[in-house]
């Protein structure tokens, strides 16, 4: 399974930097928003902001780089399958 990202401005108030995470069907799956400074030893880290039905289950991690989080929601979506 392969997942694609599309670059996007999020309205969280704070980090706006936002990645739209799709599926190979083109569904839009996940948000991941990226952490500013002010997060401490998570700063720089990708936070899953929104996730959609084909996640339940997963809480909101936090990933260290996108291939993590891709990696991240790969595995549970396999696992859903």
């Amino acid at each position: 399974m392969s997942l694609s990202l599309q670059p996007v401005r999020v309205g969280t108030g704070s980090d706006e930097e936002g990645m739209l995470v799709f599926d190979d069907d083109q569904r839009l799956v996940a948000v991941l928003t990226h952490l500013g400074d002010q997060y401490g030893e998570v700063s720089g880290h990708w936070y899953l902001e929104a996730k959609f039905a084909l996640l339940d289950g997963l809480d909101h991690p936090t990933y260290a780089d996108l291939n993590a989080a891709q990696e991240g929601i790969r595995q549970h979506l396999a696992r859903g399958r």
